[in-house]
């Protein structure tokens, strides 16, 4: 199976036993789950625990014919990272906030125009800042949907089946998701 056929593959195309279809999915979707989980726990280590019991925990109900219910091996990893940073954070009943300092914005973009000018460049900087600050402002439900819909990609059905809601209440929460950094972003304008 290609990396592309696997993009949205259905789970039911995983045979139980092609290690070597879950590991191009491994290297698929690491990346994508390791920084979901970070931006919600926002330590290194614990995020890197937690996205290695992500691919494990789906191994196990892979080989177990366990589905939950998801239609793409994308939105299963999801629903379980997901589940795995609630679960962690019942065990360790305190909420932490997500640092900047080792965040995926400070790592700046690799995409070279040449047509883009330092002063742009400049101003694209500070709003990124700027939206990083009023992200840290929203509530956990908000940024968790700006997340998954920007930074991650998405899509509404993906992000309904992780989240256990309907297409129709994933695309209420994401406006009303934005409406808030709006209002935040103009508020601060306003000072």
């Amino acid at each position: 199976m290609s990396k592309v056929s696997l993009k949205n593959t259905s789970l039911s195309r995983i045979d139980k036993n092609d290690r070597d279809a879950f590991i191009e999915a491994y290297d698929l979707y690491v990346d994508h789950i390791y920084r979901f989980i970070y931006f919600k726990v926002s330590n290194k280590e614990t995020a890197e625990d937690l996205s290695s019991a992500v691919f494990l925990k789906t191994w196990n109900y892979l080989q177990g014919g366990n589905f939950l219910d998801c239609k793409t091996l994308k939105s299963l990893l999801y629903k379980i990272a997901r589940n795995l940073i609630i679960d962690h954070y019942r065990k360790t009943s305190s909420q932490q906030s997500v640092s900047l300092e080792d965040s995926v914005f400070d790592k700046g973009l690799d995409v070279v125009d040449e047509r883009q000018d330092i002063f742009k460049e400049a101003d694209v900087s500070i709003d990124i800042a700027r939206l990083e600050k009023k992200l840290l402002e929203l509530k956990d439900e908000y940024r968790e949907a700006l997340l998954m819909r920007y930074v991650d990609e998405l899509s509404i059905g993906e992000m309904s089946k992780i989240l256990d809601k309907s297409k129709g209440n994933t695309r209420v929460l994401i406006h009303r998701a934005t409406n808030a950094l709006k209002d935040l972003v103009n508020l601060d304008e306003a000072k």
